[in-house]
């Protein structure tokens, strides 16, 4: 099913205010074949950039129109500062212990921070794809997985696939399995072949939905001074 655009976008979720591109931590975005290493970059925009095509885009090899492109999220960095207080005159110092604790504790001084990161929930997907014959035809989606090359992208089942059309002018919306879609990761994008070009070309690819705001890696430190009260000696 796709979002054609026939409609008040603001009324139907389909708005600018649904984009997940903040989410996205570009730098970490990869791709294999694609034919200028980087390039992946270029296409995760803001959703009303979708159509500037005047930069870089994301080309497959010559002749081999197959691209696997991996997203992982973004580090929402939020941190809570907890006051806490024993309910003695001594204040000791102790690295806070437990099962979500990870390695990399920093010590910040007095206080305790904790970092936390957000899953998201996807409801749609947007492909802008290359001219004579050089979209996509087919994209195939696997979420939670890391690591993927083509052999397994070719082997394994998908959460879901479509069958694309010549999105030129970016006005469809593939919309997910809302269901399949919670707390993903990342996601990686198979897009076997095209439209009969010798080469695959995307210049847009959208994620609509929103944060789960769910909090995972969780690092924490606590950090007591040690007073003693003069009272006491």
């Amino acid at each position: 099913m796709a979002c054609t655009h026939d409609h008040s976008c603001e009324d139907h979720d389909c708005s600018s205010n649904w984009s997940l591109y903040k989410h996205i931590d570009l730098a970490k975005v990869t791709a294999l074949n694609e034919a200028n290493p980087g390039s992946v970059k270029s296409v995760f925009k803001a959703w009303e950039e979708r159509l500037n095509s005047a930069g870089e885009r994301l080309e497959s090899n010559e002749g081999d129109p197959e691209l696997l492109v991996y997203i992982p999220k973004a580090a929402a960095e939020s941190w809570r500062t907890l006051n806490m207080s024993l309910g003695c005159d001594w204040e000791v110092s102790y690295p806070l212990k437990g099962p979500h604790m990870g390695p990399d504790v920093v010590d910040e001084g007095p206080g305790a921070f904790a970092k936390f990161t957000s899953d998201v929930k996807i409801k749609s997907i947007s492909v802008v794809g290359g001219a004579d014959g050089t979209s996509p035809s087919k994209l195939r989606v696997f979420i939670n997985r890391e690591g993927i090359d083509f052999s397994d992208a070719q082997s394994m089942q998908p959460v879901q696939e479509w069958e694309l059309v010549e999105n030129l002018q970016g006005v469809l919306e593939y919309q997910t399995r809302y269901s399949k879609f919670q707390s993903v990761a990342n996601i990686t994008l198979h897009f076997p072949e095209s439209f009969g070009g010798d080469t695959t070309q995307i210049h847009y690819i959208g994620f609509k939905g929103e944060a789960t705001q769910l909090k995972r890696d969780v690092v924490a430190t606590i950090v007591y001074e040690i007073t003693p009260n003069p009272s006491d000696h």
